[in-house]
């Protein structure tokens, strides 16, 4: 048994472009330990849009094809292509993760207790109609929750929980993370106040303060005040917060905060070492939202460490057992801790037009997109 349905692909080409489009594609009759899923719900993440759309001009992409078969193509600076050699050519589903309902399952009972249910997935190619994936990669979600409820409960929820784990696991007794008041952001907020945790939040926009003060949030400090430094500082001093997560990658930011940690840390020092505090600070990049240059000011001593952090290479090195725990409590929790909340849903269609993507493309704070496949 095969199903035929839409498949969103993203294509570079060799002549220097991207190309967006929905292709009809067989999604096969799921293997024994296996099952076909009917997607009815997909969320847009700022990690899909790196596959979405690469190093693709915005200012570049226009529209063809169809209301029905749309088709968008943009131009790809030349010294970009680099970054993009190792898919030239390759037409490459996209979409991290979704929800749905099983509607063919394999032979094993695994598979078959699943046939009828609702349940989140991950693994890419959600952007389609259908997917037939492994059981592993599937959560079953509790009766009564939707599939817009359960499309994003991968993605930023073990990221959330992945963060406070790795805290927790290296030292560390607080934390801060940047781009605070986005969806992961608020998820986290909630996760730590939950959990007792001391989290420090740095925003850029004074509407990005009210959002988390609504949540709770005790600790938030403006990248873009004239006092920031001196704000994160004193939050750094209340928290001990001493490990980051910095979802923009480029620019100062991931030094500023070192040097703010050495600054607390320093304040708490009775003698002179000329390397610095003893006090161990760690800044974990996992997101890109400035694409430019990292730049450190080496002002926060010796004791330092910057590095990179990735969902599925953490969940590989907490191992299963761990992996199974923290997905359970997003299972109980999808509907509080880990409700995810969207602006625009959309269909595959409306997806590939030029007003949604110059939206969803700006990965601006509350504007979260969510595909309906099926529509």
């Amino acid at each position: 048994m095969t199903t035929t349905g839409l498949q969103l692909r993203s294509l570079v080409r060799d002549d220097n472009t991207l190309e967006i489009s929905l292709v009809e594609v067989e999604f096969p009759a799921p293997g024994p330990e296996e099952v076909l899923v009917r997607i009815d719900a997909t969320p847009i993440n700022p990690s899909d849009l790196a596959l979405l759309v690469g190093p693709a001009d915005p200012a570049t992409f226009r529209a063809a094809g169809t209301p029905q078969r749309p088709v968008l193509t943009a131009d790809i600076p030349a010294g970009a292509m680099r970054l993009v050699s190792g898919r030239l050519g390759e037409s490459l589903p996209v979409g991290n993760e979704g929800a749905g309902v099983v509607i063919a399952a394999g032979s094993s009972a695994a598979a078959q207790a699943l046939l009828g249910r609702t349940v989140g997935m991950v693994g890419g190619e959600m952007y389609a109609q259908y997917r037939c994936l492994s059981i592993n990669q599937c959560l079953p979600l509790e009766a009564g929750t939707t599939a817009a409820e359960g499309a994003s409960c991968f993605v930023n929820p073990l990221t959330a929980l992945g963060m406070v784990e790795t805290m927790r696991r290296e030292g560390h007794k607080a934390l801060v993370h940047t781009a605070a008041a986005s969806n992961l952001g608020q998820m986290l907020n909630r996760v730590c106040i939950a959990d007792g945790i001391d989290l420090v939040n740095i925003v850029r926009k004074p509407e990005q303060e009210n959002i988390l003060r609504d949540l709770g949030a005790r600790y938030i400090v403006n990248s873009t005040a004239e006092t920031f430094m001196n704000d994160l500082t004193a939050a750094l001093t209340a928290t001990g917060a001493t490990i980051a997560f910095d979802a923009t990658g480029g620019g100062k930011l991931a030094g500023q905060i070192l040097s703010c940690m050495e600054a607390a840390a320093v304040a708490g020092m009775t003698t002179y070492n000329r390397y610095g505090s003893d006090v161990f600070k760690q800044v974990y990049i996992y997101g890109g939202l400035d694409r430019g240059p990292t730049t450190l000011t080496r002002n926060f001593g010796f004791n330092w460490s910057i590095g990179g952090w990735l969902l599925s290479p953490f969940l590989q090195k907490v191992g299963l057992e761990k992996m199974l725990e923290l997905r359970a409590r997003v299972a109980r929790e999808i509907k509080t801790t880990f409700a995810s909340h969207y602006t625009r849903e959309v269909s595959l269609p409306e997806a590939l037009s030029l007003e949604a993507l110059s939206v969803y493309g700006k990965q601006a704070t509350g504007e979260k997109f969510l595909i309906r496949p099926q529509q």
